[in-house]
């Protein structure tokens, strides 16, 4: 880190060189920090990849006093989707109602920053772009799968009971686990809220507080060292003060 305060910038990749960065940051996060690995993960060069990359578009958050990619985030639209042949959740969820809905959809995955901005502005700028590129592209459904580290279910049990029991998607939009991992694992009178709370992550909770939902069942995804969720965020459901702290960027 430096002494003065850092200037951020955002966008998206638009270079090999640009998509390397935001792999490199990936790798520094889901494999060194996390225990991550997948079979295209490149330990010689640190790059994080996979076969869906090319077909996403990868949002860049830059700090230009260093020079460094500090934070990323994988977007994936239905009709880049339909280029692919499939979403990237898809092989943990069935999609199915959110392809139903006949909506404009975008799906987010790989949201990381690096260890030294986190909490501070780095996630502003990161929410402010994500909120621009909605806009942009007339986006109706956001979607896509966010971890909890480990695959012990039962280690999770108050969060994951929190959020099935509180924040369960409306059935039309309600997708379900392919392999699933129930995530009602306690009854309303064992769950403590403060505990379920304080061992759900930092971006669950964000999309919480704009209003997002979860999908039916966890998925546990042994590869990359996690418990996984589907949230759903229905832009036409937020309501105001929800988008006015999405539009700003203040969720953290």
């Amino acid at each position: 880190m430096h002494d003065g305060a850092p200037q951020f910038s955002v966008k998206i990749a638009e270079s090999d060189e640009d998509l390397k960065a935001a792999q490199a940051l990936r790798y520094e996060v889901f494999v060194r920090e996390l225990g991550g690995g997948g079979a295209m993960v490149d330990h010689d060069a640190g790059l994080e990849q996979d076969k869906f990359d090319p077909y996403f578009d990868h949002m860049l958050v830059r700090d230009d006093t260093l020079g460094e990619v500090v934070g990323v985030y994988r977007l994936l639209r239905g009709d880049q989707a339909e280029q692919l042949g499939q979403f990237y959740s898809e092989d943990e969820y069935d999609l199915e109602p959110l392809r139903r809905s006949g909506r404009r959809l975008l799906e987010l995955g790989r949201s990381c920053l690096h260890r030294d901005y986190r909490g501070g502005m780095a996630m502003f700028h990161l929410w402010n772009g994500l909120a621009a590129y909605v806009a942009e592209h007339q986006i109706e459904v956001l979607f896509g799968v966010a971890s909890f580290h480990g695959t012990d279910p039962e280690a999770l049990a108050h969060p994951l009971t929190m959020l099935h029991q509180n924040h369960l998607a409306p059935e039309e939009l309600r997708v379900r686990s392919k392999v699933y991992q129930p995530m009602d694992l306690l009854a309303p009178d064992q769950l403590e809220r403060r505990r379920a709370m304080l061992e759900t992550p930092a971006l669950i909770k964000a999309y919480l507080r704009l209003g997002g939902f979860v999908g039916e069942g966890a998925y546990v995804d042994h590869a990359f060292n996690t418990t996984d969720v589907c949230l759903i965020l229905d832009t036409a459901r937020m309501n105001d003060r929800q988008r006015r702290i999405y539009t700003q960027g203040t969720a953290r």
